[in-house]
């Protein structure tokens, strides 16, 4: 009940701000239509008020529609470290469903996973945030999550809402729901990666899994991962990395021998205008393909929704990575 009043306050701070620049916008321009071209100030003014019809018309646009429009993203990447026996892996690459954002949407989560099992992928990877506060969010959900598919397995890792930080439970209760999703994803059948590798062969060939828990350079967001731990063993090998939040690949990753990183956490802020996100002025790395020399990083901007419930401009996205030499 907190976190839904939460976002319904954010949805209306976020409506009155449109409110106010708009009509103050409407103010600025009606006062220049009368001096340049002597155009009367009360009867444009009263036009521009319709205007703030907008704010409220496009937050439901975005949440009841465009949140629900799932985008099927195909990007290719070229290594020419990649096994010859791994040329042309299928990777689907999903972030932050927030499963409490799917509440009452469940037939809209479904078939997300539904798309998923149809682009019949080697390897699904999620990178965290399953949950926004606590993991009773995925009763409803076992149904659809534990449907997903994938010839070599699904992969996950823990992102900053995994560890309930956001609830109002002691540090004893947070424990305990950290363990119950971990639990549950195992339920799922997922294969979650707590600062651990998984290795995927191919006849001789191989590639290595590497998940991290959450680690950030910043201290808004818990950082409890250890990248060495995690690599152990996979030193000389292709490795496929999955860390949830952006700005650890530069903090940590670049310079090392980790060629394919694939996080999410930015959600893109769910909003975007004419190719323009707030995130931009966040996030170095905030949605998309980003490359350095030899090292690539993928950043999914989600299924789920945080803060507002809807998506303007960002739609969740469904990523299918085809690896190639």
């Amino acid at each position: 009940m907190k976190i839904m009043t939460f976002e319904l306050s954010s949805t209306l701070m976020i409506i009155l701000l449109c409110w106010i620049i708009l009509t103050i916008t409407d103010l600025a321009v009606c006062g220049l239509l009368k001096l340049i071209f002597g155009l009367p100030f009360k009867k444009a003014f009263l036009w521009g008020l319709l205007a703030l019809l907008l704010p409220p018309i496009i937050i439901a646009y975005g949440s009841l529609i465009e949140r629900n429009c799932f985008r099927i993203k195909e990007i290719t990447i070229k290594t020419t470290d990649l096994p010859e026996s791994f040329d042309g892996y299928r990777i689907v690459h999903i972030s932050d469903i927030h499963a409490r954002s799917f509440n009452g949407r469940e037939k809209h989560l479904q078939r997300a996973m539904d798309k998923i099992n149809e682009l019949k992928p080697d390897m699904v990877a999620f990178t965290g945030d399953l949950i926004t506060m606590t993991p009773d969010e995925l009763e409803s959900h076992t149904h659809a999550l534990g449907s997903l598919k994938a010839r070599d397995g699904i992969f996950s890792v823990l992102g900053n809402h995994d560890y309930s930080m956001y609830s109002d439970a002691t540090p004893e209760a947070r424990q305990k729901h950290m363990e119950t999703l971990i639990s549950a994803e195992e339920a799922l059948g997922w294969d979650l990666l707590m600062d651990e590798n998984r290795i995927i062969r191919r006849g001789t060939d191989s590639i290595a899994v590497i998940g991290v828990q959450n680690t950030s350079p910043s201290h808004h967001f818990p950082s409890k991962g250890n990248l060495n731990m995690a690599s152990e063993g996979t030193e000389d090998m292709f490795r496929i990395l999955l860390s949830h939040d952006p700005m650890h690949w530069e903090a940590e990753i670049l310079g090392q021998n980790y060629p394919l990183t694939l996080s999410g956490h930015t959600h893109a802020m769910q909003f975007s205008f004419l190719g323009w996100s707030p995130s931009s002025l966040m996030f170095k790395q905030f949605r998309g393909l980003y490359t350095r020399s030899d090292q690539s990083l993928h950043v999914n901007p989600g299924l789920g929704e945080t803060i507002f419930p809807a998506r303007i401009g960002v739609r969740p996205e469904i990523t299918l990575l085809t690896l190639t030499r």
